[in-house]
């Protein structure tokens, strides 16, 4: 997963937990599309409450691979809502990454690393 899609999950992550509920569609799609295994999903069902089941689900995503954000949004066909915010704050994190990996030292702080 890309580092401003964990971004976007970690600065959401309360909003998500109180908005999302994982049992249903959404651990059943991940699980189809390869992003979830078999005991993640296991793991999850046995969270005692919808709020923990969120935020366990949560912190396995990022280790998922690149299409974990992608296919989580996918699976969102019930909140979409949450889909949209979701998006919304993906985009919004672009410029802001871009301008980091943009950003450039002036000529003479450079040349002082060199030496």
């Amino acid at each position: 997963m890309e580092a401003r899609d964990k971004q976007v999950l970690r600065s959401l992550r309360l909003e998500l937990g109180a908005e999302v509920l994982v049992e249903g569609l959404v651990l059943q799609y991940l699980y189809q599309e390869g992003v979830l295994t078999e005991s993640h999903v296991q793991e999850i069902k046995a969270q005692t409450t919808g709020l923990r089941k969120t935020m366990l689900l949560l912190d396995i995503l990022p280790s998922r691979g690149p299409k974990a954000f992608d296919a989580f949004l996918d699976s969102l066909q019930e909140f979409p809502w949450v889909r949209e915010k979701l998006e919304k704050a993906r985009e919004e994190a672009i410029p802001e990454l871009h301008a980091v990996a943009n950003f450039s030292l002036p000529r003479e702080l450079s040349l002082l690393t060199l030496l």
